[in-house]
């Protein structure tokens, strides 16, 4: 079985470090980087974030993480 392709990539403070967390279409978790794997740049060039993860769309995806790291957040919508 494999996972469903990864359609969003937030970039979101945990415990003070940048995280890459990987959403499919239905915003559910698929995996998490660290934001300074070399892999990040080569997803997002060309891509500009939507800045803040909306608690509407975002907030049962990204339980655990405070008001202000959401608020803060960078949302990239990758092509699929």
């Amino acid at each position: 079985m494999h996972s469903p392709p990864v359609k969003y990539l937030i970039l979101i403070e945990a415990a003070g470090a940048m995280q890459a967390r990987l959403f499919d279409a239905q915003r559910r978790h698929v995996a998490d980087l660290d934001s300074a794997t070399e892999e990040i740049p080569g997803m997002l060039a060309g891509l500009r974030p939507a800045p803040g993860a909306d608690p509407e769309l975002w907030g049962s995806a990204l339980k655990g993480h405070s008001e202000a790291e959401c608020r803060e957040a960078q949302v990239y919508t990758l092509p699929v």
